[in-house]
């Protein structure tokens, strides 16, 4: 199964447990192929980084490093305009058509509130689950 998980769920996952840190613990055992792209990589750093976090700057590096190791890393060849209220979510929805991914795991209403794009569903995580469990 392929699929993109938004940055918001994979920090999620990396710092607090719950739902996301399921699904994360499925990609690391290779139940699940995730996919990523440079641009989310740099974004899931820069998140990390927030003072908020309190991560120390070798700690973000090493989930970092954590992430580049297990997910698959592609190279959209499209850009698509789909999230209008948050066009960084565009990127998301590049890198699952890219992947062919199935699926895209969010917390972000923004991608959420289109429950589909293409062939791609878009599910919270507590509904990727449910999905994947039946």
């Amino acid at each position: 199964m392929r699929i993109v998980c938004d940055t918001n769920v994979i920090v999620s996952g990396l710092l607090f447990g719950g739902k996301a840190r399921d699904i994360l613990s499925r990609i690391a055992r290779g139940q699940i192929t995730n996919h990523t792209s440079r641009i989310l990589l740099s974004e899931l750093e820069e998140v990390l980084s927030r003072p908020k976090f309190g991560l120390q700057p070798e700690q973000a590096i090493h989930l970092i490093s954590l992430v580049r190791d297990t997910f698959d890393i592609v190279h959209p060849k499209q850009s698509v305009s789909t999230v209008r209220a948050d066009p960084d979510d565009d990127e998301v929805v590049a890198v699952a058509i890219e992947s062919g991914s199935e699926y895209i795991v969010s917390g972000d209403n923004h991608l959420l509130d289109l429950r589909n794009w293409d062939q791609i569903s878009i599910l919270s995580p507590a509904e990727f689950l449910r999905k994947v469990d039946e």
